[in-house]
């Protein structure tokens, strides 16, 4: 959960660095620093705990004149967030520099062996006993820092996307990853290094994605040389970046989440287009055509994902049980791999993860597939562990998502996750055609309604301000808006720090409602479905408690409008669509809400974005 950035060349290497900095904040921002080689072979290390700004300001007074360099942003594992566990961590004798993302599980073992040896350590973390087991295999068996590296993580049990420099060989970066990613863009005799490809995007679009257990050896003026732990050398796979700066700037936006929560109509676009086609007649995924027989004789299909990711995949469940008839089951990943899940070759695995790299869902389809199971994953990211390690999947295509709290992520994968469902059912013949061309042309029509969702954007800034100082918020949906309550009370907890809990709106009675008030507000997501009665009544129960009740509902519902104190109106879509046209204005209603308390909705605090440690 933490970003790591290098560059080597002929070029200014603090600029790339410091850029790259702030493109990967989203993955870490409680410390960051970096190490650069000068010209006069003096290795330097300027870290500081804080945001990359902090770093920057830091270092104005600093000699950066460099040409290799490696730089991170953390998000605190191993020690409180300071400046001495910031990284980058440096050797005992001061020649070696080493950024890390990941957890090493037995560093403690490795720490009281090199204390034994005479090594003293001066941070809490488990990364400079990394740094500190490189120079000790180093110096006592007189080898390249290439050969240090490989034998030190044999000796690592845990997960790793790591970059090391040293003082006697300023042309040289050594880089490696297990279970966290890490990629070498390749420029014109220059390379970039970084834990996804933001950083470098503007300089070259030709990539190298690190694999399992995989060591690059960069040199100056050299070709990129890749090995295995076991010194065999591997085939170098470049690919072609399909990412823009554009994409990675705000575009005239205050933050990076308003952005994507507006971009959505373009997003959801991207995510159907070449699948929904023939005006909506044609509803196809590849990664499931392709595999025919394992979907049709599915006996179950289990969902792993965690966050955000869970809840779209229990909606996912919703979308499969109607229009497949297959039983499924949610998990989170986190719980599934500890649980010791009973899975045979007739089951499907489905792994959600928004980064591809979440490492507690990389772990569920390790042991999925371990078992027989047939693993099928949904991310975001082109290239990234999840599409590598499933036997099939897709992509959702919404370009990147760099606010901490997911919004067009969520959408996309709830749309690709309705995408699938159709794509089964018709294999199924569950579906009939007619069916798939019916709600085929509503999702064609999905854009232009959610634009017109995000015309509400000024009236919910206005609401926001009445419920701005609210402690608590209490999220009620019944079927498929459920999942949605459960979404939207993420949001608000996340960006807003005010406590909200998202419950089915049935158990209410049973708990929940004693803490029903004047103060205590509840969001009711209730579109014409078929439990709009039901739903009618818990709002009835909500205002007969004192409760103040802000409602989603569809166009022209004057039944709710009559007893709740606010309502939001959206379009009227088929019920399985209503949880992409409900979630818009609870993610704008979380935004102006944090907005109005002026915190950080971007990097808001203890979170990070992608989840690569346990």
């Amino acid at each position: 959960m933490c970003g790591i950035v290098g560059y080597l060349g002929d070029g200014n290497a603090y600029n790339v660095l410091i850029g790259g900095l702030h493109r990967l904040e989203y993955r870490g921002y409680d410390s960051a620093g970096i190490a650069l080689v000068d010209k006069k072979g003096k290795l330097n290390v300027y870290k500081t705990m804080g945001k990359v700004s902090v770093l920057e300001n830091f270092c104005k007074d600093k000699n950066v004149d460099s040409h290799i360099g490696i730089a991170h942003t953390r998000w605190a594992t191993h020690g409180e967030p300071s400046d001495c566990n910031a990284h980058p961590h440096y050797s005992e004798d001061g020649n070696l520099a080493l950024v890390h993302n990941g957890t090493i599980e037995n560093y403690k073992v490795l720490k009281d062996a090199l204390v034994e040896h005479g090594c003293t350590f001066h941070s809490e973390t488990d990364t400079e006993v990394l740094v500190q087991l490189i120079e000790y295999v180093r110096l006592q068996n007189d080898c390249s820092l290439l050969d240090a590296v490989r034998e030190a993580l044999k000796q690592v049990i845990g997960a790793y996307a790591i970059a090391v420099i040293e003082k006697n060989n300023p042309d040289c970066i050594i880089a490696a990853r297990k279970s966290s990613p890490l990629v070498v863009g390749v420029g014109d005799d220059e390379f970039y290094l970084a834990s996804d490809a933001s950083p470098f995007v503007e300089f070259t679009d030709n990539v190298v994605y690190l694999k399992e257990e995989e060591i690059a050896l960069i040199r100056r003026h050299e070709p990129l040389k890749l090995y295995s732990l076991d010194n065999k050398e591997n085939e170098i796979d470049v690919k072609k970046l399909e990412m823009s700066i554009s994409q990675l700037e705000k575009g005239g936006y205050p933050h990076f989440m308003l952005k994507e929560i507006f971009e959505q109509p373009a997003t959801l676009l991207d995510c159907i287009r070449g699948r929904v086609v023939d005006h909506g007649r044609i509803v196809t995924l590849n990664g499931v055509s392709d595999n025919r027989d394992t979907f049709i004789n599915a006996r179950r299909i289990v969902i792993v994902a965690c966050g955000t990711s869970w809840h779209s995949a229990l909606i996912g469940k919703y979308l499969i049980q109607d229009m497949c008839h297959i039983p499924v089951e949610v998990e989170y990943a986190s719980e599934f791999r500890y649980s010791h899940p009973v899975l045979t070759p007739d089951d499907i695995v489905i792994a959600i993860s928004q980064s591809g790299e979440t490492a507690d869902t990389l772990a569920a389809i390790k042991i999925a597939r371990k078992m027989g199971a047939f693993v099928y994953g949904i991310s975001n990211v082109v290239g990234s562990s999840i599409p590598r390690e499933t036997h099939s999947g897709t992509y959702i295509h919404v370009g990147p998502e760099i606010g901490v709290a997911s919004t067009k992520a969520f959408t996309g994968q709830v749309m690709v996750l309705t995408l699938l469902a159709m794509t089964i059912g018709e294999l199924k013949k569950t579906l009939s055609p007619e069916d798939v061309a019916k709600l085929g042309n509503w999702i064609l029509k999905l854009p232009s309604l959610v634009e017109k969702v995000l015309s509400l954007a000024p009236e919910i800034e206005r609401l926001s301000l009445i419920y701005t100082y609210a402690r608590n918020f209490l999220y009620l949906g019944r079927g498929y808006s459920y999942p949605v309550a459960l979404e939207g009370a993420l949001k608000l907890k996340e960006i807003s720090y005010i406590h909200a809990e998202g419950y089915p709106a049935a158990e209410m009675k049973h708990g929940p409602i004693a803490l029903i008030d004047a103060e205590m507000p509840s969001v009711i997501i209730a579109p014409k479905d078929h439990l709009y009665e039901k739903i009618v009544s818990n709002v009835q129960q909500v205002k007969a408690r004192g409760g103040s009740i802000i409602a989603v509902v569809t166009e022209g519902d004057e039944t709710i409008r009559n007893i709740a104190d606010h309502v939001l109106e959206v379009p009227d879509v088929p019920e399985c669509l209503t949880p992409i046209i409900t979630s818009v204005p609870l993610q704008l209603l979380s935004y102006y809400i944090a907005i109005n308390k002026g915190k950080d909705v971007d990097m808001p605090r203890n979170l990070a974005k992608s989840v690569t440690v346990e």
